[in-house]
């Protein structure tokens, strides 16, 4: 039996902040992001290419070898963005009950990547979101590149289960989905127990978050074909006020 997917509740650009507002949560089209980001799908997919050379993640707690990833970190003010020194990902226990307390030193980005005009005017447009939300400010950001597939059967995109990140904004952009099932993302009320579940299936849809109002996760993905390689293809985006968590 064919299990259907849910489709993703997008809302109109010119709804995305009253969404974030009143539900906490907003989705995206994938042409609207085109819109909101200036770009076109070409540009997009050339964006996309450098997922092909991720590192292999040596941090994974559970044992599997089916997450790939880089990290590098941003300060966004404003129209300016600003790369920092590379640095460890951090996260608290009270975050992340399976890697929280760890620094976690994964690869860069590829720099060629983080000059295109493109990938610049993404982190402030989000940021622009983010700002809409909570007051104008510099924003602390972590990118975080992902490529979860079926190396080990199954590939859990959050192992850590349903969580939040500890930050203010976190941004789910769906870069693409290949010979997989599975992956449907799961939002819930942190303070009640309401909740939403869709699958996220167009390149460069997007899912943006108020990490003080859900928690989230997605659920693993198995190949279409038994012994067949698939994977899932993400960027996340975290914005947090007042510094990166561990200091």
């Amino acid at each position: 039996m064919t299990r259907l997917a849910f489709p993703p509740p997008y809302v109109p650009l010119n709804g995305l902040d009253p969404a974030l507002r009143d539900a906490g949560f907003a989705l995206v089209s994938a042409s609207d992001v085109q819109r909101w980001l200036h770009t076109d799908a070409e540009q997009l997919a050339a964006l996309h290419a450098s997922w092909d050379d991720l590192p292999s993640d040596a941090y994974l707690m559970d044992g599997g070898r089916y997450r790939r990833r880089r990290h590098s970190c941003f300060v966004v003010d404003g129209g300016v963005v600003q790369q920092v020194p590379h640095r460890a990902h951090w996260q608290p226990l009270e975050y992340n009950a399976l890697h929280g307390g760890m620094q976690r030193w994964f690869e860069p980005m590829d720099p060629a990547v983080l000059a295109t005009p493109l990938w610049q005017r993404l982190l402030g447009t989000v940021g622009q979101a983010v700002s809409a939300l909570r007051g104008e400010r510099p924003w602390f950001v972590e990118a975080h590149p992902f490529r979860i597939d079926t190396t080990d059967g199954i590939g859990r995109p959050t192992p850590e289960g349903a969580h939040r990140d500890g930050v203010d904004l976190v941004a789910v952009f769906m870069l693409g989905r290949h010979r997989i099932k599975g992956g449907e993302s799961r939002v819930f009320d942190a303070h009640g127990p309401s909740g939403q579940r869709f699958t996220l299936t167009e390149p460069w849809s997007l899912l943006l978050l108020d990490d003080e109002r859900v928690i989230h996760e997605s659920t693993p993905i198995q190949p279409v074909l038994p012994g067949e390689l698939g994977w899932r293809d993400t960027l996340v985006l975290t914005y947090r006020r007042d510094g990166f968590q561990g200091g």
